[in-house]
């Protein structure tokens, strides 16, 4: 019957179109849906830091040299012993110099025993001269006779002050030669260690044109830092700045001190004086020096160590830190986006403090526990965007 058929036909119809529409909507339910990548502002430190490499040195050293030539007659320290200001420390020949220093006192003994009778001469020819005067004055003497005693007091003065130039002389010449003498014993001019000696007992050393080193001498209960610090950094660095070092002896012991100098220049490099204009602008990069001081009471620090110095900057302890990946903008106008309870992120300006190279101080603008987003990553597939 035609009108039995027609039902279902049209029940035949809706049973193909539920069927098309239940995969469709199975494959826009399964689409994946955009997400964020958030964390959740906390608390922690900040530390702004410049990273530099130095040597440690000695704060007082000192090069004992030898001012006198000769030979060697004794050593009485060896490497890394201990001395004190004033000690003994060597022995040159003195032989030649006690020589000098005897001919020298001689010689003024002489000069001295000739004072003393050119002074007798003087008190002869002052006595003459005024038995002269009286004569004179008698009218009992002749004029050449007043005339020679004249004279002869004048000669004595004169060789009297000729003798008196000659004696400073001679003690002038006996003290730079007892000087000399003196220089044959070496003594040691600070308290510290001895890091090295330079000379062996019997070697013989010409002081003639240059001064030859014997041996150096450390005081190690200070130690001064040399760092180079590139010139991109070099204004960060200022007199007074905090900063730790570590040595590379892997004990990973921290020292801290602060920044005592900036050299106003940096180092020459060797040989380059005489170097051209283009040759010198093809160098590296250029370095300051900046000079810190440490106490090594304990002795751990060694001259010529490497250390691995991190001035610190700018620090902050306990304050709202937020990754720098999630800051947008530039300094003095940053934002960034929260993560709102709808899942919608908002756009909020926030004023920074002290940054370092992964996180960021928060001042003000967001409140700790509040969600910032660092990136959008799509959601897990599977998620339906439509509810049946």
């Amino acid at each position: 019957m035609p009108g039995v058929k027609r039902p279902l036909r049209r029940r035949w119809w809706l049973a193909a179109l539920a069927l098309l529409v239940v995969p469709a909507a199975w494959w826009l339910g399964s689409e994946p849906a955009a997400g964020y990548t958030t964390v959740t502002l906390g608390r922690g430190d900040v530390e702004a830091t410049v990273v530099a490499i130095g040597t440690l040195q000695p704060r007082h050293s000192v090069d004992v040299g030898a001012q006198v030539s000769g030979q060697i007659m004794r050593l009485h320290v060896e490497p890394g012993d201990r001395v004190e200001k004033g000690q003994l420390l060597a022995e040159i020949d003195a032989s030649l110099h006690e020589a000098t220093v005897e001919a020298d006192r001689a010689a003024l003994d002489g000069l001295r025993a000739q004072l003393a009778e050119q002074q007798a001469q003087l008190d002869l020819a002052q006595q003459q001269h005024r038995r002269q005067q009286r004569l004179l004055a008698d009218e009992a003497t002749r004029e050449e006779d007043v005339q020679i005693a004249v004279a002869t007091l004048h000669s004595a003065q004169a060789r009297l002050q000729q003798l008196r130039a000659q004696i400073a002389e001679a003690q002038a010449r006996l003290r730079g030669n007892e000087a000399q003498l003196s220089y044959t014993r070496l003594y040691a001019p600070i308290a510290g260690s001895v890091l090295g000696v330079d000379v062996k007992q019997g070697q013989t050393l010409n002081a003639t044109y240059q001064t030859p080193t014997v041996m150096r001498i450390a005081d190690l209960s200070s130690m001064t830092g040399w760092t180079r610090v590139s010139e991109a950094d070099i204004r960060r660095v200022k007199a007074g700045l905090p900063l730790y070092f570590t040595t590379l002896g892997g004990d990973e012991r921290r020292w801290h001190s602060k920044v005592r100098q900036v050299l106003p220049a940096p180092p020459v490099p060797a040989g380059s004086q005489g170097e051209s204009a283009s040759s010198s602008e093809s160098e590296k990069v250029v370095q300051y020096t900046v000079l810190f001081e440490v106490d090594n009471d304990d002795g751990e620090l060694m001259p010529q160590m490497t250390a691995q110095v991190v001035f610190v900057t700018d620090s902050a302890k306990n304050v709202l830190t937020a990754p720098l990946d999630a800051l947008q903008g530039s300094p003095g106008a940053y934002q960034v986006r929260i993560l709102s309870k709808d899942e919608q992120p908002e756009l909020r300006p926030v004023k920074v403090g002290a940054r370092d190279r992964q996180v960021a101080e928060i001042l003000d603008g967001i409140e700790e526990g509040e969600r910032l987003v660092t990136g959008e990553a799509p959601a897990e597939a599977g998620i339906s965007r439509f509810q049946w």
